[in-house]
C-alpha cells in the first residue's frame, strides 16, 4: 500500500503527520536495515509510515502510561495497512531504557518530547545518545506554530511544543552531536547526529 492509499484508510490526523514525516524520511536516507527505534507509539502512525517505507521498526511506550496519549490501537492501524508484520512493540521508559549503547541506527520521538514532564526530558535525551550508534539519528518532531493550531482547535489543553534544542545544549557541549532543523507544515524536525562515541 502506498502513502496516498493509508491517507485514505487511515485519516486526516494520519495524513497531517505524513507529508512532514515523509520529507524528513526522504531527507534523512535511512538505509533499508537499519535498526530503528520509535519512542512513543500513540496510534502508531510514525511506525506505519516507516514500516511503509520498508522498514522494520521496534516501538513502545511505558508499561505505566496511563494517558490518553498511550494505549492507542496502534495494532488496528497498522493492520488496516498491511504493515502489522513490520512493526513490533515494546514497552519501556524513555528516560531509563533497558536497551544496548548504541543498538539502533536512528530513533525516532514524533510529537513526543512535548508530552515528557520537563525534568525527564534531559534523560531521554542521554538515552537516546547512548542508544544510538556512532553516525546514527535522532530526529524529533515537534509541532509547529501551525501544528499547533490545528492541535490546540480540537484539544485546547494539549501541551505547546517543546524544543529539542533547549535539552541538547549542555549535552552537545559535552559530547560529539551536531544538530540540524528542517521547518516543515505541522512538524518541525530536529536532527541530531551522534558523531563521535561517548
Amino acid at each position: 500500500m502506498d502513502i496516498n492509499q493509508a491517507k485514505s484508510v487511515l485519516g486526516e490526523r494520519f495524513s497531517l503527520i505524513a507529508d512532514d514525516a515523509m520529507k524528513i524520511l526522504a531527507y534523512l536516507q535511512v538505509p533499508p536495515d537499519a535498526a530503528i527505534l520509535d519512542v512513543g507509539t500513540g496510534m502508531g502512525y510514525f511506525a506505519i509510515l516507516l514500516a511503509l517505507n520498508g522498514y522494520r521498526v521496534l516501538t513502545g511506550e511505558p508499561a505505566a502510561d496511563t494517558s490518553i496519549y498511550a494505549k492507542q490501537d496502534w495494532l488496528r492501524n497498522a493492520q488496516q495497512v498491511g504493515v502489522d508484520h513490520a512493526i513490533r512493540f515494546e514497552a519501556f521508559d524513555a528516560g531509563n531504557m533497558l536497551f544496548d549503547d548504541a543498538r539502533f541506527d536512528a530513533i525516532f520521538l514524533c510529537g513526543v518530547l512535548h508530552h515528557i514532564d520537563e525534568q525527564s526530558r534531559i534523560d531521554v535525551m542521554n538515552e537516546c545518545f547512548r542508544t544510538v550508534k556512532v553516525g546514527g539519528i535522532v530526529c524529533f518532531l515537534e509541532p509547529s506554530q501551525n501544528g499547533m493550531r490545528i492541535i490546540k482547535e480540537h484539544t485546547p489543553s494539549h501541551p505547546d511544543a517543546a524544543d529539542p534544542d533547549m535539552y541538547v545544549r549542555g549535552y552537545v557541549q559535552k559530547q560529539a552531536v551536531s544538530t540540524e532543523r528542517i521547518d516543515g507544515t505541522f512538524f518541525n524536525m530536529f536532527i541530531f547526529r551522534k558523531t563521535a562515541s561517548l
